[in-house]
Parts: structure tokens; sequence; C-alpha cells
């Protein structure tokens, strides 16, 4: 334990009922995000050979967030329960600093994952070049920078103490120098400041482009045929990431800040306390947020599973990707009408173009001839037309059927985003 004077440190502030409720809630909180995290990894696991580069974060994010959770529940857990500090200085130091690097590592991951998610629907010229490299680089340059912000306090800028509640560890909040206001302030500015404004950029652009792109299809397609497609998730997933990250975090960093304008002596201990808490609970909240709104990872977890096969079909049917079905038998007609499907047969040779065209997307091979290969058209914004691949292009494809008096019938089908697009991202 140490000696008195350490003993008197680490002894808890709050009440014994404060204390219990607290334990309680690590021990749920632990025991979830366990659960959560470990889901997430076998999830990945599963489709690791369909793994996307930007999925690549989400299970670097699940590794630190399930890291956080074998390191510091443990042991914060039975210290609320006793009432105080049940280790050494030792272990207090390790505690802050695991604590400190899987945070930081985790709010990282957050970030650059919006960042790579904007990349590719904003600008996908550039986004169709992320490759699995790029992401490992980018995977390297979030654990150097959050081990730089970890490593910091055992170099003496900072330092590393107990909590002013007693019953945990982190960065020392009193500032006793000027190195040390410095580092917290470093810390706040750019480890919850400019990540914040980061992510909420990104994925106000990223709606911002999906609410322009569905305008432009609502133009070629009548309201009885428009389809769902993939914007709800899409609009859940960013939503749900930034009042997350929100949520966690901006506790901690106003804490952080009372604690520097005012001094750590002035701010309530059970501030500190809840601060904690919610920082802890992105741990739980991360995993659920991608197992429930990402449908490419939620197909794996409830694939043979009868019950959450039902309950995907009613909370994710707008997840589903379009695709043209034939009308009834005995329509004058060769119209092609959008829905759902959830079959998922083989997918035959075609034998002409409109044959092809009643299996898209999932099946698009058009025969190859001695011609330039027809590509779909792209229909801008402002109405003008050009090749896919383009910031605001809405890809539109254009059936032309023709009936028995010799008239011709169009039906138009389009995707709020490109399919590839969505499923690096969904």
């Amino acid at each position: 334990m140490g000696n008195a004077s350490n003993t008197s440190v680490f002894t808890s502030t709050l009440s014994e009922r404060e204390d219990l409720i607290f334990g309680t809630l690590y021990l749920v909180f632990g025991l979830v995000s366990l659960l959560g995290n470990s889901l997430l990894l076998l999830v990945a696991y599963r489709k690791r050979s369909t793994l996307k580069p930007a999925e690549f974060f989400i299970v670097n994010l699940a590794v630190s967030d399930l890291s956080m959770t074998v390191t510091l529940f443990p042991l914060a857990t039975p210290s609320f329960f006793a009432h105080r500090w049940l280790f050494n200085q030792a272990m207090c130091t390790i505690y802050a600093f695991c604590g400190v690097l899987f945070g930081l590592c985790s709010l990282t991951s957050l970030t650059v994952l919006s960042a790579v998610c904007c990349l590719k629907v904003c600008y996908p010229a550039y986004g169709n070049k992320f490759s699995p490299s790029h992401a490992g680089v980018l995977l390297l340059c979030v654990w150097a920078y959050a081990l730089l912000f970890a490593m910091a306090p055992l170099a003496e800028w900072g330092s590393y103490g107990p909590e002013p509640y007693g019953t945990a560890c982190c960065i020392t909040w009193e500032a006793s120098s000027q190195e040390a206001t410095l580092y917290i302030l470093a810390l706040f500015i750019f480890c919850y400041l400019l990540p914040c404004l980061l992510i909420l950029v990104s994925y106000s652009l990223i709606l911002w482009t999906v609410q322009v792109s569905r305008r432009a299809v609502r133009q070629h397609v009548s309201p009885q045929r428009r389809a769902g497609g993939m914007h709800g998730p899409m609009v859940k997933l960013s939503i749900a990431v930034c009042l997350g990250f929100l949520a966690a975090w901006t506790p901690y960093a106003v804490v952080a800040l009372w604690a520097v304008c005012r001094g750590a002596s002035q701010v309530p201990a059970l501030a500190f306390v809840l601060s904690a808490v919610f920082a802890k609970s992105s741990t739980l909240y991360n995993p659920l947020v991608y197992l429930l709104f990402k449908p490419n990872f939620y197909k794996f977890l409830s694939k043979d599973i009868v019950l959450l096969q039902a309950i995907r079909t009613v909370l994710c049917c707008g997840c589903l990707g379009t695709v043209l079905q034939p009308f009834p038998p005995g329509d004058a007609s060769t119209h092609f009408s959008l829905g759902f499907s959830h079959h998922h047969g083989a997918c035959r040779s075609c034998s002409d173009a409109f044959e092809c065209f009643s299996n898209y997307p999932r099946c698009y091979k058009l025969p190859q001839g001695p011609g330039p290969s027809p590509t779909p058209l792209a229909i801008l914004a402002d109405g003008a037309t050009d090749q896919p691949g383009l910031k605001s292009a809405v890809q539109v494809m254009v059936l032309v059927t023709r009936r028995r008096s010799g008239l011709g019938a169009a039906s138009v089908a389009g995707e709020v985003l490109p399919e590839g697009i969505m499923k690096d991202l969904l």
C-alpha cells in the first residue's frame, strides 16, 4: 500500500453509499464492455477476408476499448467497494498510464475513422484510392499519437497520481507547475477540441452529401418508386458516433479545464468521478453503435439466429440495398420496379443487357462485345451529365422497354450513393 502519506491520498473522499453505487456501475460497465467488444472482434474475425480498410479502425477501436476494460475495471471496481485504493503507487501509475493510452487510442481511432469516411463519401476520387497499406500507416500514427501523450507524464511533463476521490488514478489535475498546466491544456486542445471539431465536420459533410444526392434522385424517381436506400443507416451511424463521442469525453474535458482555471481543490470530487464514469462508458457504447447500426457487422452477428434475424428485418429494413425486380407476370410491359430483396442466390451469366439489369446490383455482368463497354450514366445535382465517381454524382440506371405497340417505356432506378462506397461504410 505504501507509507502513511500515500495512505491518506488513497482513501476515498466519497461516502460509502456513493462508492457502492459507482462500484456497481463499474462492474456492470466492465461486463457489458467485455461482452460487446469481444463480440465485435469475433464478428471482425469471421469477416476478416472481406474487411474494408475503413473497418480496420473499428477493429482497432474494439482492441483499445477491450484493453481499457481488462486493465482498469478489475482494479477500480474492488477499490470502490473497499472504499479505498487497494494497490500501491506503482499500480496507480500503471493504471493511469493505461487509462490515458487506451482512452486516447479509442478517441483518435474514432477521429481518423470519421475523416476516412468523409474522404470516401465526399471526395471519392481520393477516397477510392485508400488502401489497406494506408490504413496500416494511419493505425501506427494513432498508437504513436496516444503513446506520446501517455508517456509525457512519465517524462515529468505533467504527472500521474490518485484521483481526488481516492479510489482510482489518472493525471494529476492539481497543476503544481507551469509544465503541468501546459500539459493539461495540450490534452484539452489536441485530444478533445480538435478531434471533436474534426468528427463533427466530417459527419456533417457526409450527411450533407447524402442529402444532396437524395434530392438529385428525387428528380428522376417517382414517389411510388423511391427506395429507402442506405441513407437511413448512414444517418443513424453518424448521429450515434457524434453523440457518443460528446457524451463520453465532454464531461472529462470540462472538468479538466475547470481544474486548470479554478484549481483542482475547488472542483467537487463527485465531478471527477462522474466524468470518469462517462469516459469509461465509451468502452461499452462504441461496440453497441457499430454492432447495431452497421448492417455489414450486424449481418454476421445475427446470421443463423432466427430471433435476431427477425429483429434485423424490423430494425434494419431500410439498410437493404435496392435491386431491380420484375413486375408480376401478365403486366403489359416489361418494366422493372425498385424493391428490397433478401435473395442472395448464385449469380448466373447474363444472356442480354435486360437480364443483367433485372439482377442489378447482385448480378451486373454485361456481355463483352467488340465495341466499348457501356457505363452507367451519372446525373449531377445541377442536371449535368458526367461519368460516375465525382463528388456529387448519383448513379441512375435507365431501363427502356418496348411494348407490342412499338412505343417505348422507361423506368428509372437510382442509388443515393454508389454501392461500392456504401459497402465500405456500412
